[in-house]
């Protein structure tokens, strides 16, 4: 895991779907978890995806507050 991936959690926004426009950090488990059993996107999306989900299965998303602007 790169920790700069953490930071980017709190500053990349969704670039599609119905969650378009949101920062990954606050996507809810729901969207998440659906990405998990389909199939996350290729590239740094879906790395960034499968961190917050990740993050968020396993109750940590409260890590990120400290790295919200």
């Amino acid at each position: 895991m790169n920790p700069e991936n953490l930071k980017k959690l709190t500053e990349v926004t969704m670039p599609y779907g119905k969650y378009k426009g949101w920062i990954i950090a606050d996507l809810p488990g729901n969207y998440l978890n659906w990405f998990a059993r389909e199939g996350f996107p290729s590239g740094n999306l879906g790395q960034l995806l499968a961190l917050m989900q990740e993050l968020d299965h396993n109750g940590l998303k409260h890590l990120l507050g400290p790295l919200r602007k």
